[in-house]
C-alpha cells in the first residue's frame, strides 16, 4: 500500500485534530472492557521477530509455539524497515500470511508499532532525525534507538507508519492488543541546533519569561545569568551543569517521549478503538528515561514491562512499579528465559512466573523464540537455539502453558486492591542524581533514591503485603490506609498538597530523611524543612550528623538494629517522639507522630532502609487495619487467590510453611498436613485445610 502526497498530509492533519481532542480527555485511568483480556484468562507465549526467519522455518516455529500450548506471541518490533522499506513504500503481504497463520493456531497477537529503530531511509531523507553528540558531532544509527524523536520528521513518519498499521489490522481475528516502541526510554539525547531551539520553546512554554527562568534556575550563581531565551544552551548530560537546568534537561527529553507516545495512542484509540495498549516501556532506562508514573494514564491500559530479575524483591519493585494504581493486570512483555552470556536455568522462569502471578500478572512472553545470529544480542539465548533445535526451555514455558491454562479456572489473575501505597517521583530521582562532577547533592544523598524506595516495598512484599507505587501528585490517595514518602527530595505543590489534604482527611503518611528538600526547580527550600509540610508533620530538620556505630533505637520495647549512620535532627513543635535513637548526641529522636486534621503524620529521622522502615511499618499495622498477608519463612512468597494460597518458594532451600489441617496442593498433588513443604524454587496452589489428623 503506498500514501500518495495528499493522503499522507490528509492523514497528518486527521491525526493532529484526533491528538488534540485526545489530550483534552485523557488523564483517567482506562476501564477494564469486556472486549479486552479478562478475569480467567492467563497467557504465556514468546516474543518473535519474523524478519530473521524464512517462510519455511516460520511455519515450523508456530508449530512449536502450537505444540508448547502458547496463546500469545508479540510481533512487530524494531521492524520498522520491514513494513516500510523506502518511504511511503508499504508492504504487508508477508505479514499478512503470518497474522493469518498466528490465528488459524489459536494464537493471539500483540502487535508492536516498531515506531523504534527509525529506519536508516528514514535518516537520509531526514537528517534532523540524526543524533548529535554534546561536543557537535553528528552520530550515525548505529544501535538501536539512535533516533532523535523530537524531530518532527520523525513525529510525522512514526504517526504514518502507525496508522497504516493500525488500519491494516484494526479487524484481524488474531489482534490481543498494541505495543508502542519497543523500550522508549533508552533512547539518547541530542544536541543539535535545531534541539536547542524545541527545548528554548519548552522553556518559554514553561516559565513565559526570562526573568522568571533565571529564578527558576538560580542563574545568579557563578554569574550564569541569562538575558535573553537566545542565551541558553542545551545542559550537558555528561559532564557539569547546575542541576536546577539538569531537571528540566530531563523533564524536558520526558515531555517529548510522552507526547510520542500519546500520538500513538490517539491513532490506536481512532482505529483500533476496542484493542488495549500493552506497550514494553522503559522509563528507568539510565540513558534518558521519562515520567511514567506522572504521565501513563495517557497512554497506557496495562502496565507492561520486560522482566529480567537479578533477584525476587527487585523484579517485583520494577513490575509492580509499571502497574501504578491501575486496575489491570500486570503483563511481561518480555519475560526473562536467559539473558545475555546465559543460558538459562531449568526452573528458574517457571518459578518467577508464579511470582508474577502472585503480584497480578497475565500474562508472560519469554525473550526471545529464536536466538538470534547476528546482531548485538547474538549471545542472548532464546528458547531455540542457533541451530534451530528446541532447547529444554520450550518444555519449561510448554508447563507453564499448561499449568496457567488450568489455574485460570481458580480465580486468576489476580486483581490486586493494595492497603498502601509508596511515592515514586521522577523528578526526585532525578534531583537526586545530578550530573556531576561538581554538584555536592552527589555527596549529600546516598543511598540512590530507587535504594532508598525499594528499601520501603521489601518489608511490605515479604509480609505479603499487596502495595501500589505511585506518583502522589498524580494519582488519588484515598484508597489507601496508608501512604509511605520515602526520600521524596522534590516536594512540588501537588504533591504536598495531596499529602496535606490526605492526612487532614484522616489518612497515615508515613515519611523518611531526605524528604522535600528542594522544590519543583530543584532548589533548596527557604522555610523549614520538611518543605512545604512542616506543620503537617509538626516538626522541622535542618540538621543532619553522621555516627561512627549503626543507629538504634527501640519500636515496640524492640532494639532496631539499624545499619545505617546517617540521621535528620527532629525539632518537634506539635509532634510527639515515639522513639529516640540510643546513641546520638541527646538522644534525639528518631520516630515523630504528628496528629493534623483528622490523620496522622509519621517522621523517621533515618533513610528508608527495609531493615528501619520494616520495624516502624509493622508498629502500625494493627492500628491501620493493614491485612498482612500469609506468614512465610524468608524466600517464600504468597497471596490468597479465592480462598487458596498460592506459594512461591524463590529460595535455593527447602522451606516448610505451617498450616493449620490439612489439605492437598492443586499444582503438586501432594498432599500436606500441618506443613506445606516446598523444595527449591517450587511452587503450589493450596486450598482451605481440613481438621487436623491425629
Amino acid at each position: 500500500m503506498k500514501l500518495s502526497s495528499s493522503a499522507r498530509y490528509t492523514v497528518q492533519v486527521f491525526f493532529l485534530s484526533a491528538l488534540v481532542s485526545s489530550v483534552l480527555t485523557i488523564a483517567q485511568t482506562p476501564p477494564q472492557r469486556h472486549d479486552w483480556p479478562s478475569p480467567g484468562q492467563l497467557f504465556v507465549g514468546t516474543c518473535y521477530q519474523p524478519v530473521d526467519r524464512t517462510p519455511e522455518q516460520i511455519h515450523k516455529d508456530i508449530a512449536i509455539m502450537k505444540r508448547a500450548g502458547f496463546n500469545v506471541v508479540r510481533i512487530g518490533d524494531l521492524s520498522w524497515d520491514s513494513f516500510e522499506p523506502s518511504k511511503g513504500k508499504f508492504e504487508f503481504d508477508w505479514f499478512d500470511k503470518i497474522m493469518d497463520e498466528m490465528h488459524t493456531n489459536g494464537i493471539r497477537v500483540i502487535l508492536d508499532i516498531p515506531g523504534l529503530p527509525a529506519p536508516i531511509w528514514l535518516h537520509r531523507a531526514y537528517p534532523g532525525v540524526d543524533l548529535v553528540s554534546q561536543n557537535g558531532t553528528r552520530l550515525p544509527p548505529a544501535e538501536r534507538y539512535m533516533d532523535d524523536i523530537s524531530d518532527p520528521d520523525y513525529a510525522r513518519e512514526a504517526s504514518i507508519l502507525a496508522d497504516a498499521i493500525t488500519t491494516r489490522y484494526a479487524h484481524h481475528p488474531a489482534v490481543i492488543a498494541i505495543g508502542y516502541d519497543n523500550e522508549i526510554g533508552n533512547g539518547f539525547m541530542s544536541y543539535s541546533e535545531a534541539d536547542r531551539q524545541r527545548f528554548i520553546a519548552w522553556l518559554k512554554k514553561k516559565y513565559g519569561t526570562i526573568d522568571a527562568l533565571n529564578r527558576a534556575w538560580a542563574t545568579q550563581r557563578w554569574s550564569r545569568r541569562l538575558n535573553s531565551f537566545d542565551d541558553v544552551d542545551l545542559p550537558l548530560r555528561e559532564g557539569p551543569g547546575p542541576p536546577e537546568r539538569y531537571l528540566d534537561l530531563q523533564r524536558y527529553w520526558s515531555d517529548v517521549t510522552v507526547a510520542r507516545l500519546q500520538e500513538l495512542d490517539a491513532i490506536r484509540r481512532r482505529n483500533m478503538p476496542n484493542i488495549p495498549a500493552i506497550s514494553n516501556l522503559w522509563d528507568t532506562a539510565s540513558r534518558k528515561g521519562f515520567d511514567y508514573l506522572g504521565t501513563y494514564k495517557t497512554y497506557v491500559s496495562y502496565g507492561a514491562e520486560g522482566f529480567y530479575p537479578g533477584d525476587p524483591i527487585g523484579g517485583a519493585f520494577g513490575a509492580i512499579m509499571t502497574k501504578g494504581d491501575l486496575p489491570t493486570p500486570i503483563w511481561f512483555n518480555e519475560f526473562t528465559a536467559g539473558g545475555p552470556g546465559y543460558y538459562g536455568t531449568p526452573g528458574r522462569s517457571r518459578m518467577y512466573a508464579y511470582l508474577g502471578l502472585i503480584m497480578g500478572a497475565q500474562g508472560v512472553l519469554a525473550w526471545t523464540f529464536n536466538s538470534h545470529q547476528g546482531g548485538e544480542e547474538q549471545a542472548l539465548f532464546g528458547l531455540l537455539d542457533h541451530d534451530n533445535t528446541p532447547s529444554w526451555k520450550v518444555d519449561e514455558f510448554a508447563l507453564i502453558a499448561t499449568e496457567f491454562k488450568e489455574l485460570a479456572g481458580y480465580g486468576l489473575p489476580r486483581y490486586t486492591h493494595p492497603q498502601v501505597a509508596i511515592a515514586y517521583s521522577f523528578d526526585s530521582s532525578i534531583a537526586s542524581s545530578p550530573n556531576g562532577p561538581s554538584n555536592t547533592t552527589l555527596a549529600y544523598f546516598k543511598p540512590a533514591y530507587a535504594e532508598q524506595v525499594r528499601g520501603a516495598f521489601e518489608p511490605l512484599f515479604r509480609a505479603n503485603i499487596d502495595t501500589a507505587i505511585i506518583n502522589i501528585g498524580h494519582d488519588s490517595l484515598t484508597p489507601y490506609k496508608l501512604v509511605i514518602v520515602p526520600a521524596d527530595y522534590v516536594m512540588d505543590p501537588a504533591s504536598a498538597k495531596a499529602i496535606r489534604d490526605y492526612v487532614q482527611a484522616g489518612g497515615t503518611v508515613v515519611m523518611t530523611a531526605f524528604s522535600a528538600k528542594v522544590d519543583e526547580h530543584g532548589q533548596w527550600f527557604d522555610s523549614p524543612l520538611p518543605g512545604r509540610l512542616n506543620d503537617v508533620f509538626g516538626l522541622k530538620t535542618n540538621a543532619f550528623y553522621n555516627v561512627d556505630q549503626p543507629l538504634t533505637f527501640e519500636v515496640d520495647g524492640q532494639s532496631i538494629g539499624s545499619e545505617v549512620y546517617r540521621y535528620e535532627v527532629l525539632e518537634p513543635s506539635t509532634a510527639t517522639v515515639l522513639s529516640r535513637f540510643s546513641n546520638t548526641p541527646d538522644r534525639t529522636p528518631a520516630l515523630t507522630v504528628n496528629r493534623f486534621g483528622k490523620g496522622t503524620a509519621i517522621y523517621l529521622a533515618t533513610e528508608s532502609k527495609a531493615s528501619v522502615i520494616g520495624p516502624v511499618l509493622e508498629h502500625f499495622y494493627g492500628s491501620l487495619g493493614i491485612e498482612l498477608g500469609p506468614r512465610t519463612p524468608a524466600g517464600v512468597y504468597a497471596k490468597v487467590v479465592d480462598g487458596r494460597t498460592l506459594y512461591v518458594n524463590t529460595s535455593t532451600q527447602d522451606q516448610s510453611i505451617s498450616i493449620e489441617g490439612s489439605t492437598q496442593g492443586i499444582i503438586t498433588h501432594r498432599d500436606y498436613n500441618g506443613f506445606v513443604n516446598l523444595k527449591p524454587e517450587e511452587v503450589d496452589l493450596v486450598p482451605a485445610t481440613h481438621p487436623a489428623t491425629r
